[in-house]
């Protein structure tokens, strides 16, 4: 009798908010590995507000493909276990991360290159790891957190950085690597809830961006300025990091979350980039593997030692990674969003 996995695919590309019903899942065979090959039973699947950019007839320019209609999504991030190998290198067993996800089965070419290199088939090691740190600090969201503040030189601590969206799965990372290399951090979010976690467990200076000006919440805590802004949001966060930063200072910029939905709404003082020297460089953890190992090395040293706080937003079953979706773009989630298919 013929085995067969699920897969979600995209139905139709959403024109506003998403909705589960812009997906569709599907029961397939399960593929049998050619030569080069592994099939993975995936067990964790990863939910990211990159997706957004991707549902979409025409992703943005120099970013990952758009997903194609009726078929299945590739290009996300997934960690499972190997059942059948033909690949070098690899056995039934082995627990790997690849980027065919939002699927329970995936033949993976062992040699090919996913995601930029970032989501190529890996053997990951567990000693004292949960495989689905992988997916988060240990992983993509570690990089891309790891990498903003080091492009914009914000690792050599003693200053005071501003991270948006900082209960998000880079944010939260962002909020902390910053902290623990010695920096002054402000951190802003969307609940009252997300506000004293981050104060009360990560260490930050928080505040609610939903409640009142955002501009004086923000002079309010660092009335002296600014060094540096690690920026998720766009609109209206970066118009007001701009107006905040110090002569010199610097802008990572990770994402635009606030506008994936609504359309462009780019800085009305984008000048004050030019009359403060400031510096605006854009960059994505897959264009800085070679910072893999160091950023891994000492995610896993924070992470031992219990200095570091990762938190979780777990769905259940492949069926509700489109919900999933939907929630963490509306900012119901906390930390890393996650799907469990076990």
């Amino acid at each position: 009798m013929m085995r067969t996995g699920r897969e979600i695919r995209v139905r139709a590309y959403p024109a506003g908010s998403v909705s589960p019903d812009d997906f569709e899942l599907v029961e397939v065979p399960v593929p049998r590995p050619g030569p080069g090959q592994v099939l993975v039973r995936n067990t964790w699947t990863s939910v990211d507000p990159g997706l957004r950019l991707r549902l979409r007839p025409d992703a943005p320019s120099g970013y990952f493909a758009a997903f194609p209609l009726g078929r299945a999504m590739d290009g996300i991030m997934t960690v499972g276990e190997v059942v059948e190998s033909r690949a070098e290198g690899f056995a039934p067993g082995d627990v790997v991360w690849h980027a065919q996800g939002w699927r329970e089965y995936a033949a993976v070419d062992a040699g090919a290159e996913q995601l930029s290199g970032l989501g190529t088939l890996t053997r990951l090691d567990l000693d004292e790891c949960e495989p689905q740190w992988y997916l988060g600090p240990l992983g993509g969201m570690g990089l891309t957190a790891y990498a903003g503040l080091h492009v914009v030189d914000a690792l050599r601590g003693g200053e005071t950085v501003w991270v948006s969206a900082a209960a998000g799965a880079v944010g939260s990372l962002a909020v902390q690597i910053a902290r623990l290399t010695g920096n002054r951090v402000v951190a802003s979010a969307g609940t009252d809830e997300k506000v004293d976690w981050l104060r009360d467990s990560l260490g930050a200076e928080a505040f609610n961006y939903r409640v009142g000006n955002l501009g004086a919440s923000l002079g309010g805590i660092a009335p002296d300025g600014i060094d540096v802004y690690f920026d998720s949001v766009g609109g209206t966060h970066l118009e007001t990091a701009l107006s905040h930063l110090r002569r010199g200072g610097r802008v990572a910029l990770c994402g635009s979350i606030s506008e994936y939905e609504s359309g462009s709404a780019g800085p009305r003082n984008l000048f004050l980039a030019v009359s403060k020297d400031l510096t605006l460089r854009g960059f994505r953890g897959s264009s800085n593997l070679h910072l893999m190992g160091q950023m891994q090395r000492q995610m896993a040293g924070w992470l031992r030692a219990g200095e570091l706080d990762y938190r979780q937003t777990v769905f259940t079953g492949l069926e509700s990674a489109p919900h999933a979706l939907t929630e963490m773009i509306a900012g119901r989630t906390t930390g890393k969003t996650l799907v469990s298919l076990d």
